[in-house]
């Protein structure tokens, strides 16, 4: 599936070494990748979920409990990952660990619902978030007006795949300032919260585990916690452009989960000691009721830090997705082009374009918040299946380089884990379900006629040629030099 061949644009970047010597370079330092997990991960999540964990559970403890659970299991889940990261070396996260444990036809189902809906569904409504909060203290009395909000997120997304399309280093300083604000914020609500607790404010925590503890309930405040660990495999994305992968990958999960995890629980304690039940449950964003009790007149910053989280939330989602899309084009799962990169600046600039058009796109959707429930199952059932596929190259390809190797117990009980978020839902929504099946198998004809028997004409492939060649004038982007091929 492909759209034409390359024009005659060569590399001058001294950088290169060489004439024509075009590919991603290892720009990402380990304090890059930190930040580009924590930065990813926190974004609305810790300032929204909090109130839907609590309205599950009823309880202060089992809350407490049900955020410490969730961290262990996002650090089960990023230790596989680790594994996998270090074994199979190229970008792509996901896509590139089934494609070579499974194949190419599942791996490209999961391109296929990840360019449908999971990645601009993800950043669509990350991008609206920050657009919400970042409007708010012009609207202090009322909401913000929807086309505001839709426009503002609009110029975040168009923002952001500029600066990305210029430079890495610049979307990794944006990256890193913007986790350094999120996690100051966070430290502020925190030592807030410690203060009001020295100052005997613990009336909250009487009788903390008095709740519901109906399985049901509470797998359903396992939901809340893990949307706000969302994002914990992003580094996977980018692992070409990772300095050192071998070291930096696994060191970048080991600093920066437990340090999600430590923070999250501790905003909550705050949350807690400041928030009764009855408040927590009637505010959707729990942060922005914390801000009017503890902080007066400088509630309004509360918004703006939120704001400040979700940008560079934003910037991570965009700068893994893109990766993606450009692994699954070197792969031959999407059009040629989308492979390409800029011959100076070396970013796979028609990638992260696509990637903001697709977002942009559903910003027309009336309720994109809809789409969550047709992709959550399938998102866990590929994570699932990429730490399936790595026990099963365990008994496949028992020579395979294996710089980390885990404790097989570690991937057993992260695919209960998985299987039970997977399979759980199916009762309760089964429509969501049979939706998100139907997307998914919606792509095997797909891959069957474009890509396995490549039906598309002559003359149409002779116009995408053509349409290829203008484009690459345009953008001035070329075919990188690749390393290895998932298929080789």
């Amino acid at each position: 599936m492909t759209m034409g061949s390359s024009t005659e644009i060569k590399s001058t970047n001294p950088s290169d070494g060489s004439i024509g010597g075009v590919k991603l370079k290892r720009k990402i330092t380990l304090l890059n990748g930190v930040a580009l997990i924590i930065g990813t991960i926190i974004g609305s999540g810790i300032f929204v979920s909090p109130t839907g964990v609590y309205s599950a559970t009823k309880s202060v403890g089992v809350s407490l409990i049900i955020w410490c659970l969730s961290g262990a299991f996002s650090t089960l889940g990023a230790l596989c990952y680790a594994e996998l990261g270090t074994s199979i070396t190229r970008s792509g996260g996901d896509y590139a660990y089934i494609y070579v444990a499974f194949g190419p036809l599942a791996a490209f189902l999961m391109l296929w619902v990840s360019i449908l809906i999971i990645r601009p569904t993800t950043q669509t409504i990350v991008a609206l978030t920050f657009a919400d909060y970042a409007a708010k203290p012009f609207f202090p009395e009322c909401d913000p007006p929807a086309y505001a909000i839709r426009l503002l997120a609009a110029v975040c997304l168009c923002l952001l795949t500029a600066v990305n399309c210029l430079s890495v280093r610049w979307a990794m300083r944006i990256q890193d300032v913007f986790t350094a604000a999120k996690l100051l914020a966070l430290v502020i609500i925190i030592l807030t919260g410690l203060y009001s607790l020295i100052m005997g404010n613990t009336h909250n925590y009487d009788k903390a585990f008095r709740g519901n503890f109906d399985l049901t309930d509470i797998a359903l405040g396992f939901y809340s916690g893990l949307f706000a660990f969302g994002g914990w495999n992003f580094l996977n994305f980018v692992t070409e452009e990772l300095q050192d992968p071998y070291r930096n990958l696994p060191r970048a999960i080991w600093i920066a989960l437990p340090m999600v995890t430590s923070v999250y629980v501790l905003a909550n304690v705050a949350y807690f000691a400041v928030l009764s039940g009855i408040e927590m449950e009637s505010s959707p964003a729990v942060a922005v009721a914390f801000g009017a009790k503890m902080f007066g007149s400088f509630n309004s910053l509360v918004p703006v830090f939120v704001a400040l989280s979700t940008f560079g939330g934003v910037n991570g989602i965009l700068f893994t997705s893109s990766r993606l899309f450009l692994t699954g084009s070197q792969e031959g799962h999407l059009p040629e082009f989308f492979s390409y990169i800029h011959a100076e600046r070396m970013t796979p600039v028609p990638s992260l374009i696509f990637t903001c058009l697709s977002s942009l796109a559903l910003l027309f959707v009336k309720d994109v918040y809809t789409l969550i429930n047709y992709y959550g199952q399938i998102l866990w059932f590929s994570v699932a299946a990429s730490v399936a596929g790595m026990l099963y190259l365990r008994y496949k390809e028992p020579n395979m380089p294996r710089p980390i190797r885990v404790n097989t117990i570690i991937p057993i009980l992260f695919l209960i884990a998985c299987m039970f978020l997977v399979l759980f839902p199916i009762p309760r929504q089964p429509l969501y379900t049979l939706i998100g099946i139907l997307i998914t198998l919606s792509g095997v004809p797909v891959y069957y006629s474009f890509i396995k028997w490549d039906i598309l004409p002559d003359k149409s492939k002779k116009k995408l040629e053509m349409a290829t060649k203008v484009l690459q004038s345009i953008m001035y982007v070329v075919p990188p030099e690749t390393e290895q091929t998932l298929h080789s």
